[in-house]
């Protein structure tokens, strides 16, 4: 009967059926939303390598674009050395919080005290945290901005354009009430360190001159070193 042949003609074309040897199988469909994929052996190793590559070379990026040049580690800064500092508050500043929070740095201290030592570790912990600075020195910016008479509007608007949106760290040697005698004629002054404090978290330090005392222990070595090259020299036979 008709529906029997029909039906052997259906068994004899089965819908599966195994590929010739050699015989390339077809591509797969794209994955459904939600659905895993496995990935060809050797891809996901290819992958984390491309990405640390990029992360490498953005790091080296950003610390070229901070501008820090040469600066003592952390490691080498004597804690016990400045009569006062708040080694806690710098441990936390070192997190990165402020960054997030657009809260501003301020170091206050006498010169040869550490305050750009730190202020450099600060900023170097910041780029290494995905961070991008840039570390200007007062030569670089205040002596430029000196040479014209709105220096303190120029620097002000800086500071306004930063305000609330990023952070900025500042060393200073100076106490905010002196800022007066660096721009004597700047009506701006009081606004401008207003706005610089009102998020801003303070780092006094109080210490005499830690370069000073590198200077003096350096010249007692040299000192205590003559005698015993004027001992050898005398020890040479003729």
């Amino acid at each position: 009967p008709w529906r029997q042949r029909l039906a052997k003609g259906h068994r004899q074309s089965p819908r599966h059926t195994r590929s010739a040897p050699g015989h390339r199988a077809p591509a797969t469909r794209p994955a459904r939303p939600g659905q895993r994929v496995t990935q060809p052996d050797g891809v996901p190793p290819l992958i984390t390598i491309e990405h640390n590559e990029r992360q490498r070379r953005s790091l080296l990026r950003r610390l070229r674009d901070a501008k820090l040049g040469a600066f003592k580690p952390l490691a080498d800064f004597d804690w016990h050395w400045p009569q006062r500092i708040d080694r806690e508050l710098f441990t936390e500043l070192l997190g990165g919080e402020f960054i997030a929070e657009a809260t501003n740095v301020v170091l206050v201290g006498p010169n040869g005290v550490g305050k750009s030592m730190l202020a450099k570790n600060l900023v170097y912990q910041a780029v290494i945290n995905g961070a991008s600075a840039c570390f200007v020195t007062a030569s670089d910016l205040l002596h430029d901005l000196a040479a014209q008479d709105s220096s303190a509007d120029l620097l002000f608007e800086v500071v306004t354009r930063r305000y609330q949106r990023r952070p900025i760290i500042v060393t200073t040697y100076r106490s905010f009430a002196q800022w007066n005698d660096i721009f004597p004629n700047a009506a701006c002054v009081v606004s401008l360190v207003d706005r610089l404090v009102h998020c801003c978290e303070i780092l006094p330090i109080e210490a005499s001159s830690y370069r000073l005392k590198e200077a003096q222990e350096r010249a007692e070595q040299r000192k205590a070193a003559r005698p015993k090259r004027a001992k050898k020299a005398r020890d040479v036979p003729a």
